[in-house]
């Protein structure tokens, strides 16, 4: 069989050194010749972006952040980027804080470094996201993707470990839905399975040594090429139904999409038998839903909606909102029925495998 597709690779500069942040900050600053920065990072990782920052000229900070970028608090950030006459932006933080930064890139068009806290990889990815009115509307545009990212360990060293698991299981997200999303393609694939491979293998080191580096190493390693392909992929089923409860419902980012993968992955392998063995490969099982699951239940990892505040009533609005936007290219058809029986499931925590014959 010939092979065939077409791929885009997104231009990004990657800087990887534990304990080298503030060195690459201080670097990057140079050589783009900016003069007035703002760094964005919430009040509690200001200490930490002050570290960072330490060997910069910073015109203004930025501390107004909130899950899921409400355009109100967008609108806050870029009215004060546009006050100060900012020429370069950085951020220094979770997805959120990211979200933020492209948020003001979207409409200033200003560069991003950014210098991620956790695994959630919107570092790596040109996809922007906004909530108004219990709506979160994503959508893609090159001028949000930073163009550098710098990557170290070291700062990732204070995310708890349930937060790390939630986060890196979120990356883990990334990998398999660009396994079947609308864009994907071999090199898609390529990056994603080395991304579980990754993230399997480093997760566990957190969990076993917190205060090392070699396991957040791996995560952040594998939160990276999740993103790459994830960018290039689009976004599959997985994450429709994440954005919907996010955005709908304020349900937490990484523990929501920790908590509906294996759901997703159960709801789509056995529509999907390349995707599955691939996946199975990279955690060196015969079987993808197994690989994941011993993986979640050595990390304790989240479990069920419910823990985070989604309740039986919500269902029925979420499954309507998920329908029309799930791709026409997800292996199996969506409909009401099956998307309602998969919400039930990751409400109360039921074993994923029974939805295997759905």
């Amino acid at each position: 069989m010939s092979l065939t597709f077409d791929h885009v690779t997104l231009g990004q500069r990657v800087l990887f050194g534990t304990g080298a942040a503030a060195a690459n900050l201080a670097a990057e600053v140079a050589r783009l010749g900016a003069e007035r920065v703002m760094v964005i990072a919430s009040d509690f990782e200001t200490g930490m972006a002050r570290t960072v920052a330490a060997g910069i000229e910073v015109a203004l900070w930025h501390h107004d952040v909130v899950m899921h970028v409400p355009l109100e608090t967008a609108e806050k950030a870029r009215a004060a980027a546009a006050g100060a006459g900012v020429d370069l932006l950085v951020c220094v933080g979770g997805g959120s804080t990211t979200g933020l930064a492209k948020a003001v890139a979207m409409t200033s068009r200003l560069p991003i470094i950014a210098v991620p806290t956790t695994y959630a990889g919107s570092e790596a990815t040109n996809v922007w996201g906004l909530t108004e009115a219990a709506r979160k509307t994503t959508g893609v545009d090159d001028a949000v993707l930073p163009v550098t990212v710098i990557y170290d360990a070291a700062l990732t060293l204070s995310l708890p470990v349930a937060l790390s698991v939630a986060s890196g299981l979120n990356g883990m997200a990334h990998c398999i839905d660009s396994m079947w999303a609308p864009r994907a393609d071999p090199i898609n694939a390529a990056l994603g399975a080395e991304g579980i491979r990754a993230l399997a293998a480093g997760l566990p080191l957190i969990t076993a040594d917190p205060a090392g580096t070699a396991g957040r190493e791996q995560a952040l390693y594998g939160a990276y090429l999740s993103a790459v392909a994830f960018a290039s992929a689009g976004s599959g089923l997985h994450h429709k139904i994440c954005h919907v409860l996010g955005g709908t419902f304020n349900l937490p980012h990484a523990q929501t999409h920790a908590t509906v993968l294996p759901y997703a992955l159960a709801f789509n392998a056995p529509h999907a038998p390349e995707a599955q063995a691939r996946i199975a490969a990279a955690f060196g099982t015969t079987d993808a839903l197994t690989g994941l699951q011993d993986l979640r239940k050595r990390l304790d990892a989240p479990q069920a909606l419910a823990d985070y505040g989604f309740t039986a009533d919500g269902i029925a609005e979420a499954a309507a909102i998920i329908l029309p936007a799930v791709p026409v290219s997800n292996p199996r058809p969506a409909t009401t029925e099956n998307l309602t029986r998969l919400l039930q499931a990751a409400l109360t925590g039921e074993d994923p495998a029974l939805l295997l014959d759905l």
